[in-house]
């Protein structure tokens, strides 16, 4: 897998001078859990990235739930973290990864080339026996200059471009299949999905809380055609992350993800969504 590391393979390379590890653990139900359980224990030299603080920006009446964060302020986390771009990041959290996925997805749009998502995270780093801390880091400050890869990110304009037939391409709905449907929907205004949308749960790129290998990948999405165009979302651009680490490792060649999501996507009451009940 290109993306993602093993905890073994973490271990054996902690003491390398350019590793750095991001602790990306987060609940949305209780938005301050990950730095608490940052300062009881972590992996040995990481540093702590928040979803709402740090990987997402300030929510407005568009945009969706975790928008694009203000990437001057995202920069000068990474550069507090003492990231430059030489550095190896390994980022990781201590649930099924989508939080560490949705920072991956953020390094490798400012143009970084070694980020990995650790596989099986924080519970499988533990499982191992490995080492943990509650000490945090204090990082020397590093200077970063991105190299913004656009092609990555897709905008509402494009989405419905893709909606109404204007533009190739396939979107892809990352959530749960009740949500997709429209036969539940806890968080958002309304329930469904995006027309035209077809529904590939994020989850099954997943065995065990590890990520399923690249032939298993590939079989996941055998419908879809590598070099048609993807744009993915999911409620809130997290979730969505995930399966855009698998596309890129099922060798797809366009991939773009929709940030806002459907949370975004249903603030404009005159778009239409789809439901299959």
């Amino acid at each position: 897998m290109k993306f993602v590391k093993s905890v073994d393979w973490l271990r054996g390379n902690l003491t390398n001078r350019n590793i750095r590890v991001i602790d990306c653990t987060f609940s949305l139900q209780n938005p301050s859990f990950g730095k608490e359980q940052y300062g009881k224990s972590h992996i040995p030299g990481a540093v702590y990235f928040d979803l709402e603080k740090d990987l997402s920006g300030v929510v407005k009446k568009h945009g969706g739930r975790h928008p694009l964060p203000n990437m001057k302020n995202f920069l000068r986390k990474v550069e507090e973290a003492g990231i430059d771009e030489k550095s190896i990041v390994v980022v990781y959290d201590s649930g099924d990864g989508a939080f560490a996925a949705r920072c991956w997805w953020l390094f490798t749009y400012i143009g970084h080339e070694k980020v990995y998502v650790l596989d099986g995270g924080f519970a499988k780093w533990m499982e191992s026996g490995f080492p943990v801390t509650s000490e945090k880091m204090k990082m020397q400050r590093s200077s970063y200059a991105p190299h913004f890869r656009e092609e990555l990110l897709a905008d509402i304009e494009e989405v419905k471009q893709v909606v109404t037939g204007d533009t190739l391409g396939v979107l892809i709905d990352s959530r749960a299949e009740k949500r997709y449907l429209g036969q539940e929907e806890p968080i958002d205004r309304i329930p469904g999905h995006i027309p035209t949308a077809q529904n590939f749960v994020w989850t099954e790129g997943l065995e065990k809380g590890l990520y399923k290998n690249k032939q298993e990948q590939k079989h996941r999405f055998q419908h879809l055609k590598e070099e048609t165009p993807l744009i993915v979302y999911c409620g809130s651009g997290v979730t969505a992350a995930p399966n855009v680490l698998t596309l890129l490792e099922a060798d797809f060649q366009y991939v773009k993800l929709y940030v806002g999501s459907y949370s975004d996507w249903v603030s404009y009451e005159e778009l239409p969504v789809k439901t299959e009940t």
